[in-house]
């Protein structure tokens, strides 16, 4: 990967601060964007500026199109059977809750059933379930860590039993970094014939994914951690499943029919895409895809490997830095957690962002019950994606080295 040529698509890795340009390593929050997404979003609002499925005008049409189009180009990405399959929310937040909420409402529990999720998992896959359990309708049962804070295989197997209604996963750790083996856990999984979600917001910006070879009934992901756009997210299900399930929301473009007292549902996607949806996201997002796909999603991880084998030598040499991860890049994605005693997570960040404009993250990162266990103060958090380069990680472990000497 030509990592020179590709900073040169986005634009903001030109800004400086106080005549220093910025090094970015937040890409776990939200990626930035090339200048081709950018532009697609200019183009929308410039030429085809209509709502999408209600005008026969040309304008619409060319939205409409290129609005459907995204949905095809998501589904050949994650190598979903067909575009029925992909539904578009606001966020891999929205679509976990899509899910939970669809379940509730309709008659898919049954008194005693459970839910298995581990202790690695984002808040969008923890307070959603939490719900269903308040209301009675499941058990949340946890699956433990393994003390390189990967996943604990052998206690997920005991804990799978015939109640065990839902499993929910992530891919990727959005704090310990783990990569979880889906494709081995998905068989083990459908082998206790339990629903099994995967949370991939972590995974598809980063390596290949694929629906087929997961065999997971459900997948979401988000657009802003992997180039494009915020406010659009997806959900991919199984197409029989989905249409079994009843709509998360109501109103416009979701219904084939209403009278006064009853109404039809629309066909797929669509019966889960109420009102006016994100449609110059969704356009844009279509473009972040092509662009991800012309640097092959191989290389990109293979990129990502690279930078964050050179990142953990890089900790190692530090004395008053703490890291928490798998430490090996065969079996976690491009984050580094850590934290110092000499400083706490967000005095630690603000130096780096004041000394070098270095840009990193720091609190509970949206997994509190993991992260309150490892220290009550919170944690720092590096994030890598395609566009990091080893001088950036350099300088950033060199950065950590003065900010130790200033307050040791």
């Amino acid at each position: 990967m030509n990592t020179e040529k590709i900073r040169k698509d986005f634009p903001i890795l030109e800004k400086k601060f106080d005549g220093k340009k910025i090094t970015y390593l937040d890409n776990a929050a939200t990626s930035l964007k090339p200048i081709q997404v950018i532009e697609k979003i200019d183009y929308y609002y410039k030429e085809c500026n209509a709502n999408i499925h209600r005008g026969v005008h040309r304008m619409s049409e060319e939205a409409s199109q290129l609005y459907e189009e995204a949905h095809s180009k998501t589904a050949k990405f994650i190598n979903a059977r067909n575009e029925k399959e992909i539904i578009f929310t606001r966020n891999a937040t929205e679509s976990m809750n899509l899910l939970m909420y669809s379940f509730y409402t309709s008659d898919f529990f049954k008194h005693g059933d459970e839910i298995l999720i581990s202790k690695m998992e984002h808040h969008a896959n923890i307070v959603p379930w939490q719900f269903l359990e308040k209301k009675g309708l499941i058990k949340l049962n946890y699956v433990e860590l393994n003390k390189d804070f990967t996943l604990n295989l052998e206690d997920l197997e005991n804990k799978l039993n015939s109640k065990t209604k839902i499993v929910s996963l992530t891919q990727a750790s959005n704090t310990v970094a783990s990569i979880n083996p889906i494709q081995e856990i998905g068989k083990i999984v459908k082998d206790n014939n339990s629903t099994f979600i995967v949370d991939g917001a972590q995974s598809t910006p980063h390596f290949p994914v694929d629906m087929k070879k997961l065999n997971c009934d459900f997948f979401a992901f988000s657009s802003h951690k992997m180039l494009g756009p915020t406010g659009m997210g997806v959900l991919y299900g199984k197409q029989e499943l989905l249409e079994e399930m009843n709509p998360f929301l109501f109103g416009g473009d979701m219904i084939s029919e209403v009278s006064l007292h009853e109404s039809k549902w629309n066909a797929l996607p669509y019966k889960f895409e109420a009102g006016t949806p994100h449609i110059s996201g969704g356009i844009a997002f279509s473009e972040a895809l092509n662009y991800l796909q012309k640097l092959g999603m191989k290389e990109i991880h293979e990129h990502e490997k690279k930078l964050i084998k050179f990142a953990l030598e890089k900790f190692s040499e530090l004395d008053y830095v703490n890291v928490y991860c798998p430490k090996n890049e065969e079996k976690q994605g491009g984050i580094i957690l850590f934290n110092s005693p000499l400083l706490e997570p967000h005095e630690l960040a603000l130096a780096l962002d004041e000394k070098a404009n270095i840009a990193i993250r720091s609190g509970m990162h949206c997994a509190e019950p993991l992260l309150r266990k490892l220290s009550n103060e919170g944690f720092a958090r590096a994030s890598l994606y395609l566009y990091n380069t080893k001088e950036e990680i350099k300088v950033f472990a060199e950065t950590l080295q003065e900010i130790e000497r200033m307050f040791k």
